[in-house]
């Protein structure tokens, strides 16, 4: 039996060292340093860190037969055995990649091609890989176009595939291209169809305002989201169906909040559920010396899931998340600086300091 199933979207990423300030103008050559290859989406990320933190984890993602899909599996093979056998291939689709681009001192930037993650359905997830998990989670449907259309049809089968044989759900979003048909689906329909479904669900400020109320959205264009935003969303959220809903907000941390009667949330549910009913709370960042905040997210959420299955607290758990999403920061890549849990908590008891 797996502790967790991670599947989704998965890529490989391409990420180049860039010094300085980087225009493109017409004609220009801009001289740049090697290239980190390495996977990329959420079956990469948040999979390969949980199994760095000792949480025994499947993948269910979707590559073709070209170089960048070998090239995805025998890094996943690499990072742990067996780790690139629940890859569905597509003989004749391209595999999807994404080339980060990572500036100093600002957020990064990515240019992606979905490649055969936009072909990706619900039975690309296996009964058998169901039967053997006691946590589904689930990212970027976003960014595939199978598991988005027809409001969300395929990503609700799964989901309900996944609580019909007792499996606790995780789902885990981002943020699309706004012009294209992602950005255009209507995702307060697609989350009111799934969100009943969902025991845990993960997104950033960003994204959970872009689908819970787009005219907000408009409005602050990219601003900081104001505290009190973050309850009104969450309850949102909430009253949709999900259980349990950790958002994202970068260097300002991790906010948790959950429903006030937890119940019958599946094999993965933690043995202490009563102490995560009615919680609201933030968790602040640890200090890092940043290289690449590429998978940050992905990271943080891994620490978070492997708390809730290893029956932390809340308060224990959402540290555990923002300790092993610092820890990515400290290299370039999604997955290279996390760390065995214990190494991370060892350095939290040593005084490693949230700001």
């Amino acid at each position: 039996m797996n502790e967790a199933l991670v599947a989704g979207h998965i890529c490989l990423d391409i990420i180049p060292t860039i010094r300085g300030k980087l225009t493109f103008e017409p004609g220009r050559l801009v001289e740049i340093g090697a290239s980190h290859l390495s996977t990329g989406g959420v079956v990469s990320n948040t999979g390969q860190a949980l199994h760095q933190l000792g949480i025994k984890t499947a993948l269910a993602g979707k590559v073709g037969t070209d170089l960048f899909g070998r090239a995805i599996r025998e890094i996943l093979e690499k990072n742990g055995a067996g780790l690139g056998h629940g890859m569905a291939i597509a003989p004749n689709e391209s595999s999807s990649y994404t080339i980060v681009i990572n500036l100093s001192g600002e957020d990064r930037m990515f240019l992606h091609a979905p490649g055969c993650n936009d072909t990706f359905t619900a039975n690309d997830v296996s009964d058998e890989a169901l039967s053997q998990t006691r946590l589904m989670h689930f990212g970027y449907p976003t960014l595939m176009a199978k598991m988005f259309e027809n409001d969300g049809e395929e990503l609700v089968t799964l989901f309900q595939r996944a609580k019909a044989m007792g499996v606790t759900t995780s789902l885990d979003v981002s943020l699309p291209d706004l012009h294209s048909p992602a950005g255009r689906a209507d995702w307060l329909e697609i989350l009111t169809r799934v969100l009943p479904l969902t025991d845990l669900f993960m997104p950033s400020a960003d994204e959970l305002l872009f689908m819970l109320d787009r005219p907000a959205f408009r409005r602050l264009g990219g601003k900081e989201l104001p505290l009190h935003e973050f309850d009104r969303l969450a309850d949102i959220a909430i009253g949709l169906g999900a259980k349990v809903v950790l958002v994202k907000a970068g260097e300002r941390g991790l906010f948790l909040s959950t429903s006030e009667k937890l119940t019958e949330l599946g094999r993965g549910e933690p043995s202490n559920l009563k102490v995560w009913e009615g919680v609201r709370r933030w968790a602040s960042v640890f200090d890092v010396e940043v290289a690449g905040t590429t998978g940050a997210g992905d990271a943080t959420i891994a620490g978070f899931l492997m708390g809730w299955l290893r029956n932390f607290d809340p308060e224990h758990a959402l540290q555990a998340g923002v300790a092993v999403g610092a820890c990515c920061c400290e290299k370039p890549d999604a997955v290279s600086g996390v760390r065995p849990w214990e190494e991370t908590e060892q350095r939290i008891a040593d005084g490693w300091r949230q700001r």
